[in-house]
């Protein structure tokens, strides 16, 4: 065993000690920020999000686990990271920001027709569609009103019992058909 497999297992206790109080350090940065910032910091809304939350986990793990990055500088990344954050959200107010930003959420099922070509686009099988449906209860295809891919990735079914009951067109505003 070299130098190098020797060092994976041994530390000593000023090491071990930085990294303790680094992490305490950012672990209160973060929960700060994420107070300041508001719950959708960590949500999962869209890709933007999403890409929001790999970056404060890969600078918390910079700042703890690297001795080149100190807690200071730790902090005010997180800091930019947030900015950046509420900075684009702010901006997503606008229709060009929020096409380049969101995803859009995708039609897989007009009614009890499924839409194969959708399926395909949201790389969706009808196995996976199918087990939706099962999750959401649906006896039957023509108790379904609408099968949605959500910007989060999620499947919405909207479905009904009752045949007479139509679906509003409000709840599928902004879905890609």
């Amino acid at each position: 065993m070299g130098p190098t497999f020797e060092k994976w297992f041994t530390s000593d206790w000023p090491s071990l000690l930085a990294i303790i109080l680094t992490t305490l350090g950012i672990y209160l940065a973060v929960i700060i920020f994420t107070r300041l910032a508001g719950k959708r910091s960590f949500s999962k809304m869209s890709s933007f999000d999403f890409a929001m939350t790999v970056a404060v986990g890969s600078l918390i793990a910079t700042t703890v686990l690297s001795s080149d990055v100190s807690l200071w500088d730790g902090i005010v990344g997180l800091g930019a990271i947030y900015i950046f954050q509420i900075g684009v959200a702010l901006l997503r107010r606008f229709e060009i920001i929020k096409k380049i930003v969101d995803n859009s959420p995708l039609l897989l099922m007009d009614g009890d027709k499924i839409l194969h070509k959708n399926l395909r686009k949201a790389r969706v099988s009808e196995d996976d569609l199918r087990s939706k449906l099962r999750e959401a209860n649906v006896l039957e295809l023509n108790q379904v009103r609408a099968v949605v891919f959500e910007t989060t990735g999620d499947i919405s079914v909207l479905h009904s019992t009752d045949p007479d009951e139509n679906l509003e067109s409000w709840l599928l505003k902004n879905v890609d058909r």
